[in-house]
C-alpha cells in the first residue's frame, strides 16, 4: 500500500498545475461567448430592435352592424342563424306587414282624393274667371241702361217743363178769355202726364243705378272668391300642389314602412348574437342580431405610452394571430392613434383626489388595418388575440 501511495502521489501532483489553466480557459471562452452575444444583441438592437416595437396586448375588432327593425310587429320569418355568412341585401327577418299594407292603401286613397280636390280648385278658378267676365258684361249692360233712363229722364223733365210753361201761358190768357176752359183743362192734364212721366223716369234711373251697383257688387264678390281660390293653386300644378305633395309623402312613407317589414343585411358578414325568434313581437329599435364584416376587420394594439415616441400613421406592421400561430404573418399599416388612453374613457378614472393614487403606465390604442388578401386567405374573428410588431422606420407620414 505504501508503494502504491508513493506511485499515485507524483501523478496527483502533476495534474494539479493544469487545473487552474483549464478553468481559466473555460472562463475566457465563456466570457468571449458572452461578449460576442452582447455585441450581436447590441448590433441587432441598434439596427433592428430599437426601430421595432411589439406588444401582445392587441385584439381583432370590426365595425359591426347592429340589426334593428324600423317598424313594429310580429316576426313571421327568420331565414338566418348564428355563424351564417350573408351578403349585402340578404333577408335577415320578415315582420308581418298587414298593418303597413292597410296604411298604404289608405294613403293611396287620400292621395287620389287630394288630386281630385286640387283639380276642383283649378276648375273653380276657371269658373270664377268666367263669372267675372259675365259680371263685367252685366255692368256694361247696367251702365247702358242707366244711360238710357237718364236720357229718358231728361226728355221727361223737358216735357214737364214745357207743359208747365204752356199751362202758365194759358192760365194768363184765360183771365182775358182768350183761352177756353177746355184748352186750359187739356194743358193741366198734359202737365200732370208729363210730371208723371218724369217721376217714372226718375224711378227707372234709381232702379237702373241699383242694378249697376248690384252688378258691381257681384263682380267684387266673384273677384274675392277668385283671390281665395287662386291662393290655393297659384304657382303650382296638380302634382306640385301642397295638398297633393303631403298626400304623396304619406304614400311614400307607407310604401317605406311596407318595405321595412323585410329586414335586410346592410353589409356582408357573419351573423352573430341572433336574439330574435319566429313569432316574437318586436318593437322598432329592438336589436335582432349583429353582422360582423370579417373581411374588414382591424386590430387595436394597446402599446405602452413609452413605446409611442416614433409611431406614426402609415408605418408597416407585422402581425401574428394565436389562431394560426407564427406560420401565418399578416401585413398591416398603422391607421392612427386613439384620442386618449383606455383609462381616460373609463367610468372610474385611475386618479383621485384622496391622495392614494399610484402611477400606472398607460396604454394607448393604435388602430391597424390589415391586408385584405391575407384576410381572405386566413379570416379572423372579432376579439382574437394578436401579436403586433411595428416597424417605425417605414411609411410614417
Amino acid at each position: 500500500m505504501a508503494d502504491q501511495d508513493a506511485r499515485l502521489a507524483p501523478e496527483t501532483n502533476a495534474t494539479r498545475p493544469s487545473s487552474p489553466s483549464k478553468r481559466r480557459k473555460l472562463f475566457i471562452a465563456f466570457g468571449s461567448v458572452l461578449v460576442v452575444l452582447g455585441l450581436v444583441y447590441a448590433i441587432w438592437y441598434y439596427f433592428i430592435g430599437s426601430t421595432r416595437i411589439t406588444t401582445d396586448n392587441a385584439y381583432v375588432g370590426a365595425e359591426v352592424a347592429s340589426i334593428t327593425p324600423l317598424v313594429s310587429g310580429p316576426v313571421v320569418a327568420v331565414p338566418v342563424m348564428d355563424t351564417q355568412h350573408v351578403q349585402k341585401g340578404d333577408v335577415l327577418a320578415v315582420i308581418d306587414g298587414t298593418d303597413a299594407e292597410l296604411a298604404l292603401a289608405e294613403a293611396t286613397a287620400e292621395r287620389s282624393r287630394a288630386e281630385r280636390k286640387v283639380r276642383q280648385y283649378f276648375a273653380t278658378d276657371s269658373s270664377l274667371n268666367a263669372q267675372i267676365a259675365a259680371r263685367d258684361a252685366d255692368i256694361t249692360k247696367a251702365q247702358a241702361d242707366v244711360d238710357n233712363v237718364n236720357a229718358s229722364l231728361e226728355r221727361a223733365t223737358s216735357d214737364a217743363d214745357r207743359a208747365r210753361l204752356d199751362l202758365k201761358r194759358r192760365q194768363a190768357l184765360a183771365a182775358s178769355g182768350a183761352v177756353s176752359g177746355e184748352e186750359l183743362s187739356n194743358a193741366k192734364a198734359g202737365l200732370r202726364s208729363a210730371e208723371a212721366a218724369a217721376s217714372a223716369a226718375r224711378a227707372m234711373v234709381a232702379g237702373s243705378r241699383a242694378g249697376l251697383a248690384q252688378a258691381a257688387a257681384n263682380r267684387s264678390t266673384a273677384q274675392g272668391q277668385l283671390k281665395v281660390n287662386r291662393a290655393l293653386v297659384e304657382g303650382t300644378s296638380i302634382s306640385s300642389n301642397p295638398e297633393v305633395a303631403v298626400a304623396r309623402a304619406k304614400v311614400n312613407q307607407a310604401e317605406l314602412d311596407v318595405a321595412r317589414c323585410t329586414v335586410r343585411a346592410p353589409i356582408a358578414g357573419v351573423v352573430a348574437r341572433r336574439q330574435v325568434q319566429l313569432g316574437q313581437r318586436v318593437q322598432a329599435g329592438t336589436q335582432l342580431m349583429t353582422i360582423v364584416p370579417i373581411d374588414k376587420v382591424y386590430v387595436d394594439a394597446n402599446f405602452k405610452e413609452s413605446q409611442l415616441r416614433k409611431v406614426l400613421p402609415g408605418q408597416h406592421v407585422t402581425l401574428t394571430a394565436d389562431l394560426y400561430g407564427n406560420d401565418v404573418a399578416y401585413k398591416g399599416t398603422v391607421a392612427g392613434l386613439a384620442g386618449g388612453t383606455g383609462s381616460a374613457f373609463s367610468i372610474i378614472p385611475a386618479q383621485n383626489a384622496s391622495g392614494n393614487w399610484i402611477k400606472v403606465v398607460q396604454r394607448v390604442p393604435v388602430r391597424i388595418v390589415l391586408d385584405p388578401e391575407m384576410l381572405t386567405k386566413h379570416p379572423l374573428r372579432v376579439g382574437l388575440s394578436m401579436n403586433v410588431t411595428v416597424d417605425t422606420t417605414t411609411g410614417g407620414k
